[in-house]
């Protein structure tokens, strides 16, 4: 079969491994000159499978309200007149109830949990570098009320059997001594230590120009503007003025998804939220993290990337705007040097950037058919597309052949969704 993937993020290229490993024809599309410049460059670094938690959850929208005030905040809403992103937002108060979060924890936990050993079994065939660690991942509370409330998580994590620790201030300095010097700034944490860290960037350039090799066609520096249709098949790709034709095509384009999809009758219930990361030399490994840490107070994540150090997070709704304002910068390194004080030095570039991650407004991608018998769909994977990638890339491809499963596909469709929220 001959199978058109749209976008060479971390999701589109494992896709078109994956199609490519089972024998079919690939083509991969991208409008950027090469694979992962755009939301898979810089992201936090994590592979979180047991964090995997929907951004909708009980107490949050008064929550959201206390952080816009803040002076470092989780989230920023820059208010403007776009109705998506009101449709959004309601959309997304609508999950905000506990049994909804529960319902939606799951589905992105299978799916985190299979994609992680997808991960280590591609690692494993192809001998793949990306500067991995395998070290666990740490929660850090700040207060007690952060740590009680970790309770509805680890039930989660025991319903799958995810292996968890629950630390107390001295067990998360022993997992990651570097915060010896700031112990008196939280009361504990929440490790789970399957978890892994890795450059999502270089990975997937790696496995890119392993995509060559395998059959598959790059077209990088191509502008994708719209699909062809006919009656309930597309019928072609519309690119620089030429149309790219296949047996099926599979939609990864991230945050500009429903864009390409709206003229064909697909609402995609997808919104770009913003990110931001800074990525610094470690100057000193005694006061450096060993793996990656969630700094809970500021849903910032810390992690090391062999001699480096990337710190990324927030939550911006401002469109498709890019801009990277100096004061989100100084988030990020007051969460840094309030735990990590010395690991990095503050007189360094820090690489300061933002992405925009496609978010839907259960945290859940949007993983399957279509009304259109031969359009397929693998985005909305949000901050996890790291996470998620290669559980992803497996699943679309058993889904595109009609053949079994690996894991169960309840709620990862577009079929979840009602059209009269958006």
């Amino acid at each position: 079969m001959r199978i058109i993937v749209l976008g060479a993020g971390v999701v589109g290229v494992t896709s078109a491994w994956y199609l490519a490993e089972a024998g079919h024809e690939v083509v991969l599309v991208d409008r950027q000159p090469g694979p992962a410049l755009e939301t898979s460059f810089a992201n936090a670094g994590e592979i979180s499978p047991g964090y995997a938690s929907p951004w909708a959850a009980p107490g949050i929208p008064a929550r959201a309200i206390r952080w816009l005030f803040m002076k470092h905040s989780p989230l920023i809403i820059q208010p403007q007149p776009d109705i998506a992103m009101l449709c959004w937002l309601f959309a997304v108060l609508r999950n905000c109830t506990a049994d909804r979060c529960t319902i939606n924890k799951r589905r992105m936990v299978r799916l985190a949990e299979f994609s992680r050993d997808e991960l280590i079994a591609l690692r494993a065939r192809i001998g793949i570098e990306y500067d991995q660690r395998s070290q666990g991942t740490l929660q850090l509370f700040r207060t007690e009320k952060q740590f009680a409330a970790s309770a509805v998580d680890v039930s989660v994590l025991q319903g799958y059997g995810v292996p968890y620790e629950l630390l107390d201030r001295n067990g998360c300095v022993s997992v990651e001594p570097g915060l010896e010097a700031s112990r008196n700034r939280f009361v504990g944490g929440l490790r789970l230590p399957q978890d892994e860290t890795g450059d999502c960037h270089v990975f997937t350039r790696a496995l890119a120009e392993l995509l060559p090799t395998m059959g598959v066609e790059l077209r990088y520096n191509t502008n994708i503007t719209a699909l062809e249709s006919n009656g309930d098949r597309i019928i072609g790709v519309r690119a620089d003025g030429d149309i790219i034709r296949g047996d099926a095509y599979l939609v990864a384009l991230a945050s500009h998804s429903p864009t390409l999809l709206r003229p064909v009758g697909i609402t995609l219930p997808i919104y770009p939220v913003k990110g931001y990361s800074i990525t610094l030399p470690v100057s000193d490994e005694t006061h450096a993290p060993v793996s990656t840490l969630l700094d809970e107070n500021y849903k910032i994540a810390i992690t090391r990337l062999g001699k480096r150090i990337r710190v990324g997070g927030m939550a911006e709704l401002t469109g498709f705007d890019r801009s990277l304002p100096p004061r989100r910068e100084q988030t990020l390194r007051h969460s840094l040097n309030d735990l990590f004080p010395g690991a990095a030095a503050n007189d360094e570039p820090s690489n300061f950037w933002s992405g925009l991650r496609p978010m839907t407004p259960d945290s859940t991608p949007i993983i399957g058919r279509t009304h259109l018998s031969n359009l397929f769909l693998n985005t909305g994977h949000g901050t996890l597309g790291w996470t998620m990638a290669c559980g992803s890339g497996r699943l679309i491809t058993s889904i595109i052949e009609g053949g079994f499963s690996p894991i169960d596909l309840e709620g990862l469709d577009l079929t979840r969704y009602s059209r009269r929220f958006y």
